[in-house]
């Protein structure tokens, strides 16, 4: 590595909201391309699934499947994420999911897909997706200010809503009744144009802030890769805050995907809602995820991070349990919308405090150890939905809906306490002002 400054040479995108800065413009773009093929990716498979068999369990699968590179990647990912530069991270995965992407149009117009390939293909894609996510998530901590996380976030997270949800996501499902190899052919671009646009983020996204403190013995010298293994798991268990609220979201996040494994099919068959229109229910779930994202760094101002994540943890938990009670058109739409908004509060919170609370060096590592159990578990409540499924498919969203409920409740105090992200002392200094990555000594 050379000496000197390495400053940013890509045009910055205006920022998506004064105060947070070019640099995290520049992040912000790159991640709407990415985002775009993500929600064309996760409202065809169901479609496609759906197309290819009935049976509940197989469908459930697709859940299982998407889930399941969580638990076996999640943590090497979140190695490679501490040693790599990230924009390369974010572009290889995105890279890799433009290849997906083409091999399932070849499939498509070969009339050669089957569930097996298409489960093969979901599970490559969830594979990327557990390197882009720690990335993209290692990014914004060290582009943004402590007190500005709730916000970026919430931008981010608003914006992933927008395009996957109202763009995507009914497009995709209209087009797919038309014919499937438009919205397929879409994944191409999309992950494509997120592959070039991730390369040319700016130098201070590229993580070597951690490289140029190894090289002027700030820190310690980076250990082998084995070593590392561990380091997620120490740090989580050795914080009692980090510890418990893990312990709380592994249930909470099975109970969550038993409750939507079989969304399609309670959507198109309970409520009798037409296969183009699976895109518009959607679309009530992104409307109250964008309100959500709207108003989650407002709340966390005026009540407090821990006492808003304890209210939307029990709230949630209650409106899942009301769809499966409820199995209208109109009540199962403002359900799902209300259901979207208290988990996208939750989740911006969520994300906020980890990244407020884990030391940028070891953002990669943590959020990996962190995603194995947490999402790797997922597949198991994917599997117990189908089955529930069997019985009536309303049967997963009351069981699902009842656990997080009680859950919610018993572990309510503890939520209570969490401190807000600027309280929050990580031993991390400031990120830079002027999108440069600190000096480097040659090696």
């Amino acid at each position: 590595m050379t000496s000197g400054a390495t400053s940013a040479a890509a045009s910055p995108a205006p920022a998506p909201r004064r105060g947070l800065g070019r640099t995290f413009a520049n992040v912000f773009t790159a991640n709407l391309a990415s985002s775009l093929g993500d929600g064309i990716a996760r409202t065809a498979s169901p479609l496609l699934a759906a197309r290819l068999t009935d049976d509940p369990i197989l469908i459930a699968g697709i859940g299982a499947v998407a889930m399941l590179p969580w638990l076996f990647f999640a943590l090497p990912a979140g190695i490679l994420v501490d040693r790599m530069d990230r924009r390369q991270a974010l572009a290889l995965a995105a890279g890799v999911r433009t290849l997906l992407a083409v091999a399932l149009v070849v499939l498509v117009a070969m009339n050669a897909l089957t569930i097996w390939w298409l489960y093969l293909v979901i599970f490559v894609y969830g594979v990327c997706e557990t390197l882009y996510d720690g990335a993209i998530r290692a990014v914004v901590p060290s582009v943004v200010a402590k007190k500005n996380l709730p916000r970026a976030n919430a931008r981010i997270e608003g914006a992933e809503l927008v395009v996957q949800n109202f763009a995507a996501a009914p497009l995709t499902s209209a087009l797919f009744a038309v014919a499937v190899l438009i919205p397929i052919g879409g994944l191409v671009a999309a992950f494509g144009l997120a592959a070039l646009l991730a390369a040319l983020l700016p130098a201070v996204a590229s993580g070597k802030q951690f490289h140029a403190a190894v090289a002027t013995g700030q820190i310690a010298e980076v250990v082998p890769f084995r070593r590392q293994l561990a380091d997620g798991w120490h740090f989580i268990i050795g914080n009692p805050m980090l510890r418990t609220l893990w312990f709380v979201s592994i249930p909470v996040a099975i109970l969550f995907s038993a409750s939507g494994a079989t969304l399609v099919l309670f959507v198109l068959d309970t409520l009798a809602i037409p296969e183009a229109a699976f895109g518009l229910f959607l679309l009530s779930g992104a409307l109250g995820g964008l309100l959500g994202s709207v108003v989650a760094s407002r709340l966390a101002r005026r009540f407090g991070l821990g006492p808003v994540m304890a209210a939307m943890n029990l709230l949630a938990g209650i409106l899942v349990l009301l769809t499966g009670l409820f199995p209208v058109p109109i009540a199962a739409i403002v359900l799902f919308a209300l259901g979207a908004a208290t988990t996208t509060i939750w989740n911006v919170l969520m994300m906020s405090f980890r990244q407020a609370i884990i030391p940028g060096r070891l953002l990669g590592r943590v959020h990996g150890t962190w995603r194995t159990l947490l999402w790797g578990t997922m597949p198991i409540g994917s599997l117990l939905g189908g089955a529930l499924a069997l019985i009536d498919l309303t049967v997963p969203w009351i069981v699902g809906g009842a656990g997080i409920t009680v859950l919610g409740l018993i572990f309510y105090r503890f939520l209570m306490t969490l401190p807000n992200p600027e309280d929050i002392d990580n031993g991390d200094a400031p990120p830079p002002a002027t999108g440069t990555v600190p000096v480097v000594p040659a090696a």
